[in-house]
């Protein structure tokens, strides 16, 4: 895991001296080492944080005749099976991201296609160069423009300064000079819907831990956020069947969090190593500036979710490098409340559908954003392909949820219903801030801090960032004195609907 940033351009060596400025501003993203590589036309940086082959994985990696190089931000779960299929390279790292460069070497940017894992890398081959970014985007990248050079970094705030008109990366694409952006990853269309419920369960099983199990990868300590909730909980308890210690965390505001007595249920129930902690309306209050210059967003609903995530990532950065962690659940089985005013299969699917191609900039925003500005990795079982894959094709019916149906989420509930205890399992959805008791927090302060005037005329002052709410005014006030107005407003982390999810189940 790291932060990587690129400049490929005829007047790329005008901008390369900006390179080592540009992964000071991402730091935090991989404070183990530095790499850089520039030519006349190329300018390549890496900030890194040593997970698989601490010792041996420096980037930028070279090919075995130094032409070719890349620079990649994430993890690559079959990258083994990939060196297989490359005999006739001589592998000089045990690093994942070598397993890349020598794919591209044989198959180009079909490449790409066949790589398991979350990513974003650049490739120079000593003539041009190869961008890609993971199938969901779980790995953040952006871009852009400047007297025909090609700016690319992790972050937004490496970009600033020297761009204008900053836009996100699409998530399922490559780009190359020649051909553009390329989408190379769609989710398949299913003729026919799984509908035994007895098979589902068992293959949700199987699923899920082979995902968990990829996820394991590394040289250095594993642990799992623990909310308590359902999603949190399975990902700790299919864990801890295959470690002999597991690190777990929870954080809440104030003793009286809802999540926190759940957590620890769930804790010493599996027999984990729980680590707690309880912050304070005053801590909130200090940390929000530092939470939204990281998180990149003024969201509502992603800078809510960004508080306890940002505490609870602050905790297992004192215990472990590598965390998982239960987003994805809630979109590939249609979890949240409002699904409920859904009433067929088709826009159960699409709508499910519609909410996982836009986690890119708002829950995995967050969790990118939150674990690493406290320089630890987050993984997300729930989205691995294969598993996201096969729930989507599973009947539709069988997701919907109510009253006099079933309870959110009833199918994962039941596949794994003697992991937990049953009040785990079948616990009613909350959402994260929610649970972690920092709702009522933000809400008063935000109304202390603006008066009705106030929001009226700023909001049609500032009509280009179509403010919804007070709050929202409250945190657009503190990005823009991070980040002005450089970037474009598609690249910013926003709840693409009309009611955010985070609301809608509140």
């Amino acid at each position: 895991m790291c932060g990587i940033v690129g400049i490929y351009g005829k007047c790329a060596d005008r901008w390369s001296c900006h390179i080592n400025a540009m992964l000071g501003k991402i730091r935090h993203r991989g404070p183990d080492d530095l790499g850089t590589y520039v030519t006349d036309d190329l300018a390549l940086g890496q900030t890194r944080l040593s997970i698989v082959d601490v010792s041996g994985g420096k980037q930028p990696i070279f090919s075995e005749d130094n032409v070719a190089c890349i620079i990649c931000n994430g993890e690559v779960y079959n990258h083994l099976t990939i060196r297989e299929r490359l005999p006739s390279h001589r592998f000089r790292t045990r690093s994942d991201t070598e397993a890349i460069l020598h794919l591209f070497e044989e198959e180009g940017e079909q490449a790409v296609s066949h790589l398991d894992g979350m990513f974003a890398f650049i490739i120079y081959d000593g003539n041009s160069i190869l961008v890609a970014r993971d199938p969901l985007g779980i790995k953040p990248l952006y871009l852009g423009e400047k007297d025909g050079c090609l700016f690319f970094a992790s972050e937004i705030k490496a970009l600033q300064g020297l761009v204008r008109n900053i836009q996100e990366f699409p998530a399922g694409h490559y780009f190359t000079p020649e051909s553009g952006l390329v989408r190379y990853y769609q989710m398949k269309e299913f003729s026919e819907w799984k509908n035994n419920v007895a098979e589902i369960c068992t293959d949700l099983r199987e699923h899920l831990g082979r995902a968990i199990e990829k996820r394991w990868m590394g040289d250095l300590p594993v642990g799992c956020f623990l909310s308590g909730g359902v999603d949190s909980s399975l990902i700790s308890a299919v864990s801890k069947r295959n470690f002999d210690h597991l690190d777990t965390f929870s954080v809440g505001l104030g003793e009286e969090a809802p999540d926190l007595p759940f957590a620890r249920k769930v804790a010493q129930f599996l027999g984990t190593s729980h680590h707690e902690y309880v912050y304070s309306p005053q801590e909130v209050l200090e940390a929000l500036p530092d939470i939204i210059y990281h998180l990149e967003s003024f969201d509502p609903a992603l800078v809510r979710s960004a508080i306890p995530c940002y505490f609870v990532s602050k905790l297992a950065s004192q215990h472990v490098k590598v965390i998982l962690t239960g987003e994805g659940s809630d979109e590939v089985f249609a979890g949240y409340h409002y699904f409920k005013q859904y009433s067929n299969q088709a826009d159960v699917h699409e709508e499910a559908l519609r909410i996982l191609y836009g986690l890119h900039n708002m829950n995995l925003q967050r969790v990118d954003r939150a674990t690493m500005a406290h320089s630890i990795e987050g993984r997300v079982p729930f989205l691995d392909i294969d598993f996201v894959e096969y729930a989507f094709s599973i009947d539709p019916e069988l997701k919907k949820a109510g009253r006099e149906i079933r309870p959110e989420k009833w199918l994962l509930r039941q596949a794994f219903n003697d992991y937990l205890p049953d009040e785990v399992v079948w616990r009613p959805k909350m959402e994260f801030a929610a649970g972690c008791g920092s709702e009522q927090l933000i809400t008063q302060m935000v109304d202390d801090e603006i008066t009705d005037d106030e929001f009226a005329h700023e909001k049609d002052a500032l009509s280009q960032a179509s403010l919804t709410s007070k709050e929202e005014l409250y945190y657009y006030r503190i990005f823009h004195g991070f980040f002005g107005t450089d970037i474009d407003a598609e690249a910013i982390g926003r709840w693409q609907g009309g009611l955010s999810a985070e609301f809608a189940d509140l």
